[in-house]
């Protein structure tokens, strides 16, 4: 009875029509209820100090769960890597939680298991970080194994080299991957020979170069308490917090840091890579330009310019691409901003033979974001997206934790956290149309596709793009102008 009831119900859905004598069920019809008014959010009290050797410290206090996040960020990462050596930073980073000075590798990780807690080290563009979360019951102990990373690593030969053989293998995976090589090409046409143009881990050449006293030498250079953040989150008041970074931080000596030069990313200019890798099913495109440093003014306003191309709460790439032209499963447009410079980047995965199709679409809604002023709507449902999930982003200690250290970093007021909801929602359609106007270049964007180019180079001049480089991927070199091997 059940089978054929089954069968009925089928054929209804297939066909639009029942048997004769079969019950249909009647499906409620009424709109999914509309969603519940966004509630207060409220940023938890916090302090901000610095320690007499410089050291600034932010406490904020949060007493929802007993447990404490200390994050510790370093103002150095790969953009101050010595020359031919990019991935130093990044190699620092992997190893100062794998042995200090009181501690080798095994006993670092017992002792972090034995409390309950997780030690994290890692380092970006700009900085060189650590994270330590414990119990309320463990937090001298944690505050006293942040220390020693951060003071003592030890750069132990045995965990260099298995570090450096790790990171290698590593990297020899990723430049296998489409979507990695695309990132990396793009990243190279944008920023040029600045630092930021290059993988933060490096590549295998470089990071063989590397010695142990590279390692030290960055260590002693950059780490430095007046070169430091830290932030202490959870359940702790204030002077309590202060007073244990004063304990085991407050005798590290401060020192003059001097941070090199950088050369100046290159102006935006159009340039057209193909990297010709056949054993491709699918064509990996970005396109993107030189963006905007995040502590710029008109920050909030250009992050909504670029959601509504491609972000989260309204989306136009997404959905022309996928969901008018069905030329790609997803897509997506990202602001991303560092300390001295940014980039904006597209990017989506589209069939071999929509290449020149993709990429045109994608160029046009550069233009369009440019020269038509955006609706109410779109930009509401931009608005309504971050502003419902900014709580998201202050939840739990280690949350919070990331945001404080990278409002201070970046020099902007903690006030931005306590004000972001208001902020949001005041900027106006007429913000966005000057903000893209101000900074996107559709002219003047570069675009790179990875892929098996017989099948879609002939495309590419049907789409305005006759003029570009091919370079196969056996030939890629980074390092090079025209990113050629010699």
């Amino acid at each position: 009875m059940m089978r054929r009831a089954f069968l009925a119900l089928t054929l209804a859905l297939v066909t639009g029509f029942a048997p004769a004598g079969a019950q249909v069920t009647s499906w409620p019809s009424e709109n999914p209820p509309r969603p519940l008014p966004s509630r207060p959010v409220s940023f938890p009290p916090h302090e901000l100090r610095t320690l007499p050797n410089g050291m600034q410290v932010i406490v904020v206090m949060h007493h929802e769960q007993p447990e404490v996040t200390m994050r510790l960020l370093v103002r150095a990462g790969a953009a101050y890597d010595p020359p031919g050596k990019s991935g130093t930073a990044s190699l620092v980073a992997s190893l100062l939680n794998q042995g200090t000075a009181t501690r080798n590798a095994r006993e670092t990780a017992d002792a972090i298991d034995s409390i309950g807690g997780a030690l994290d080290t890692g380092a970006g563009s700009d900085v060189t970080s650590a994270t330590v979360l414990v119990m309320k019951d463990s937090f001298d102990v944690g505050m006293n194994m942040l220390a020693d990373v951060i003071r003592r690593p030890a750069f132990a030969p045995e965990e260099i080299e298995r570090q450096r053989t790790q990171t290698i293998q590593n990297i020899g995976v990723s430049l296998e991957d489409p979507d990695f090589i695309a990132r990396a090409v793009l990243n190279r046409l944008i920023y040029g020979f600045h630092p930021y143009g290059f993988p933060d881990t490096g590549m295998p050449d470089t990071i063989a170069k590397i010695t142990r006293e590279d390692l030290r030498e960055f260590h002693r250079r950059y780490f430095a308490p007046n070169n430091s953040i830290l932030a202490i989150v959870g359940d702790v008041a204030a002077d309590e917090a202060m007073a244990a970074a004063t304990k085991v931080f407050g005798d590290w000596e401060r020192q003059a840091v001097q941070l090199p030069p950088l050369p100046e990313p290159p102006r935006p200019t159009r340039r057209i890579v193909v990297i010709d890798k056949p054993d491709s099913v699918q064509t990996a495109v970005r396109v993107g330009q030189l963006g905007i440093p995040r502590k710029t003014p008109d920050y909030m306003s250009m992050d909504q310019a670029i959601r509504i191309l491609g972000g989260e709460g309204s989306n136009r790439l997404f959905r022309v691409l996928r969901s008018e032209r069905g030329l790609t499963y997803s897509a997506s447009a990202d602001l991303n901003p560092m300390l001295l410079a940014g980039d904006v980047t597209a990017e989506t995965d589209t069939r071999t033979e929509a290449t020149g199709e993709a990429v045109r679409v994608i160029v046009d809604q550069f233009t369009r974001l440019q020269r038509e002023r955006i609706g109410d709507g779109e930009l509401a449902g931009a608005q309504a997206y971050m502003t419902g999930s900014f709580p998201l982003t202050i939840e739990t200690p280690g949350a919070i934790a990331r945001q404080v250290v990278n409002v201070v970093f970046y020099d902007l007021s903690l006030d931005e956290l306590r004000t972001y909801r208001q902020r949001a929602n005041a900027v106006t359609p007429d913000d966005v149309l000057r903000v893209a106007r101000n900074y996107i270049q559709p002219d003047r964007l570069s675009i790179v596709m990875v892929g098996d180019a017989a099948r879609f180079k002939d495309q590419l001049g049907k789409a305005g793009f006759g003029s570009y480089e091919m370079i196969p991927l056996s030939s890629l070199d980074l390092s090079a102008a025209d990113l050629k091997k010699r």
